[in-house]
């Protein structure tokens, strides 16, 4: 992989953004970092990104959002969504909208690289999980598939679930369950 290559990172996690542009200047890239969506599209507007990670989940917007608005500013860049908050719902949405990959946090520069330096064709041997997913995580999905379809929207969302919006905001607070 080529460094001095400008990469950018999106994320609002304060840490985590100075810890990944650390660790990527160290590995030789010219490191554009931004907290949110219109300041991630001022430093590709000027320095059109050859790599980027997008948060999946932005204060104000998505890294769903800003994947085509960045990939219009820098069509061969390769973006990686990173999130904590994984669902098979948001991950095919990211490959559709044009994302190189989808990794689920905690992950670290060599992940993203590893994620990076892979070919541009699906990985025949990737693990098959030996049991479904639990009722839980299945919920947890539909209700992250609802909310995508209502562009985020949570009242929206809670009217098409049939739930009081607050009971959705709680169960959006939560971290996914796990499989």
């Amino acid at each position: 992989m080529d460094t001095k290559t400008p990469f950018l990172i999106v994320d609002d996690d304060e840490l985590f953004r100075q810890v990944m542009t650390r660790a990527m200047k160290r590995r030789g890239f010219e490191v554009l970092a931004a907290a949110d969506h219109e300041e991630a599209m001022m430093l590709a507007r000027a320095t059109p990104p050859v790599y980027a990670t997008l948060d999946l989940k932005l204060e104000h917007s998505s890294g769903l959002q800003l994947l085509p608005e960045l990939l219009a500013v820098s069509p061969k860049c390769k973006v990686i969504i990173l999130t904590g908050y994984s669902s098979i719902t948001t991950a095919v949405e990211a490959m559709k909208l044009g994302a190189y990959n989808y990794l689920c946090k905690p992950v670290d520069a060599d992940d993203v690289l590893g994620a990076l330096d892979r070919p541009d064709q699906g990985d025949p041997d990737a693990e098959i999980a030996e049991n479904p997913p639990s009722i839980n995580r299945l919920t947890w999905e539909h209700i992250q598939k609802v909310l995508q379809e209502n562009d985020g929207n949570i009242s929206a969302t809670a009217r098409s679930l049939g739930m009081h919006r607050r009971t959705l905001q709680r169960k959006l607070q939560k971290r996914p369950v796990r499989r």
